[in-house]
């Protein structure tokens, strides 16, 4: 699963790869937990019961949007949101276009969720130990997630969710999930909602364990109150590379 995440890079640098224009107001965090607000991409061209492409126009060649979303999805068509509740923060990859919580988003409403590290917890005896989890360039990337919008009439709340897949064989034994990290090649398909669903599926795979890194960390980034540098400090002075 992806419980607690990162994204500590300055906003302009990863507005920057995300090709976002303006600079999004979303401050470096480094312990993003559920129920929290994180920081998504999506497609201008956001749903199907909304504006068409000729209504609402190619504008100037822009294609994506920034959006804070809730994180925790609300189906639009839930009586009520819960606001308290984990149980939709992650969707299985491997059964998201049939699951109700979650097909009409898989067809529809995509997003990127941006992030630099994650935190998984590897069980340690009477403990569990937690590890920060990067990619080996140290630059932000995308989960795959889906969003929705809640709406009773009088307040609107726009939720999302992170997708899973089984992990690599590296992080495989600290945890068997791990959240889909997108191929920036593939971010545009990703969020368009034409794209079908057979060429989504192919995307719902694990990174590459060569190509992540590691280190355990503090248990001070158990507490969600703890948003602060001390979360990703190396609990043992070296860095742990995957492969």
């Amino acid at each position: 699963m992806c419980g607690r995440f990162t994204l500590t890079t300055p906003a302009a640098e990863w507005a920057a790869l995300f090709e976002l224009d303006p600079v999004p107001d979303f401050e470096p965090r480094y312990n993003i937990a559920p129920t929290q607000q994180v920081a998504a991409v999506r497609s201008l061209f956001r749903a199907q019961h909304e504006e068409t492409r000729s209504e609402r126009g190619e504008r100037d060649g822009e294609t994506r949007e920034f959006a804070k979303l809730r994180w925790g999805l609300v189906p639009h068509w839930a009586k009520e949101p819960d606001l308290k509740g984990r149980t939709l923060i992650n969707a299985r990859s491997e059964t998201v276009a049939e699951r109700p919580s979650f097909r009409d988003s898989f067809r529809f409403r995509r997003c990127l969720v941006v992030a630099d590290g994650f935190y998984e917890w590897q069980p340690a005896g009477a403990r569990k130990q937690p590890y920060w989890i990067r990619l080996d360039t140290e630059a932000p990337f995308a989960f795959a997630g889906l969003w929705d919008a809640w709406t009773d009439g009088s307040e609107m709340i726009e939720s999302c969710t992170i997708l899973t897949t089984e992990a690599n064989e590296a992080l495989r034994p600290i945890h068997d999930r791990m959240p889909v990290i997108l191929d920036p090649a593939s971010y545009d398909a990703w969020i368009d909602p034409e794209t079908p669903n057979w060429d989504l599926e192919r995307l719902l795979t694990a990174w590459p364990s060569e190509s992540m890194l590691m280190h355990p960390v503090s248990t001070h980034v158990n507490h969600v109150g703890h948003d602060d540098p001390s979360c990703i400090v190396p609990e043992r002075p070296q860095t742990d590379r995957f492969g």
